[in-house]
Parts: structure tokens; sequence; C-alpha cells
């Protein structure tokens, strides 16, 4: 475990859940920060602050409703249906979140006095959003460090982790039941299991099978 202080971007959900317990096992001091951007599923911002304090850790909310008046989409407005055409990015893309995301975790760690900022983008179960290209975060750790004249290190454990493979990295970390139990990925605000129909519910719910089947060959 590094004796060092960290920020995990937290929304509450499975992935950055997953980030917030390897997190704690890596990092002596943890803080979340999560972000209030009208999103559709605003009950993740609950879950988020209950998981916080399940686990003994801080809990920031910054307001980034700006986003929602900036760029209409799937995941702040209810009159925009959640779905995906061929060749086009899915409804549910928010232009420049993880941008804004990771600017604000920045300032937030370097006003703590935090090194450390981890968020739960992936490649692997790639929806077609830029901002998780491992690419971006690279450019964006640039960035920020230029800005702040500090040297942050962005963190992204999940990133070449299928869903599947996410959850074998809970059930190492001892929390397979937790994150399963307490997590919000719903788009319509379901916790654990959710709606199981919402592309993030098929996604989650895919995964989870995949990989209690694969232990259960290994058993």
């Amino acid at each position: 475990m590094k004796k060092e202080k960290a920020v995990v971007v937290f929304s509450g959900g499975q992935d950055s859940t997953t980030c917030l317990l390897w997190a704690l096992q890596n990092f002596e001091e943890v803080e979340t920060v999560t972000f209030h951007y009208n999103q559709r599923h605003q009950e993740e911002i609950d879950v988020a602050k209950s998981i916080a304090e399940k686990l003994g850790v801080k809990n920031h909310l910054l307001d980034m409703s700006l986003l929602n008046q900036l760029a209409p989409n799937a995941l702040t407005r209810d009159d925009i249906e959640i779905e995906a055409k061929d060749g086009e990015l899915p409804t549910t893309f928010v232009p420049g979140r993880n941008l804004v995301f990771l600017s604000f975790a920045s300032i937030l760690a370097y006003q703590i006095g935090a090194r450390h900022i981890i968020t739960g983008v992936c490649e692997t179960d790639f929806s077609g959003y830029p901002d998780c290209r491992d690419e971006f975060v690279k450019s964006c750790n640039v960035t920020v460090n230029l800005a702040m004249e500090k040297p942050f290190v962005i963190h992204t454990p999940l990133m070449w982790l299928n869903k599947a493979e996410t959850w074998k990295l809970a059930d190492e970390l001892g929390a397979l039941d937790f994150v399963k139990n307490n997590t919000l990925t719903c788009y319509n605000g379901i916790i654990a299991d959710g709606c199981g129909e919402c592309p993030a519910c098929l996604l989650r719910n895919k995964g989870y099978d995949e990989y209690m089947k694969m232990k259960g060959e290994r058993n």
C-alpha cells in the first residue's frame, strides 16, 4: 500500500465501486467525488453517498448541471430515447463528460493534497465513447499536470477489463456480493440487478453471468 492520498471519481455504480475498493487496498487515504449533472438515474447520487459511508470514506458532491444545459442527451433528458445507431455515438454520450470530471477531480486532488486520481473508464466494453479511451486519459493526465504543475497520476484499473473480468476483480477484492447488492448501474435507477432491460443492465448482468460460469468451471 502506498502511503499517499487518492481521489476516486465515484458514481456508486459497479465500475466506480470496484475502483474505490481497489483504491482502498492500494492507498493509505482515499476520498471520493460524485458529480450531479441532472443524470436520468439521479438515485446514483444517494447510492454513492451511502456506499462511501459504508466504506468509511469522504464523499464530495459537485454540481455539474451545466453539462445538461450544454449537451442534451439520453442520460440527462427523459424525452430522449436511449439508443445506439450504427456508425453513430449512442444517445447516452455526454460530450466532454470525462474531460470535465477528471479536470474537477484534479482540482479537488490539488486542494486536498492527493496525488492519485482513479476513474473506472474502460475500452473493453466500448460503447464508442471517445473519452473512455486510454489515449484520452493519458492525454488528460499530461494536461492537468501541466495546468497545475503537479505530478498527478490518473489510474484506470478497469481499462483493459471486460465486465466479467471486472466482476472477477471485485471478487478478488473480497467484495463480489457487496458490489452486486449495493451498486447502481441501471439507467432506470434500480439498485443491484436493475431493470434487466436497459443497455447498462444487460451489459452488467451478462458480465456477471459469464464470470459466475467461469468461476463454477474452475471450482
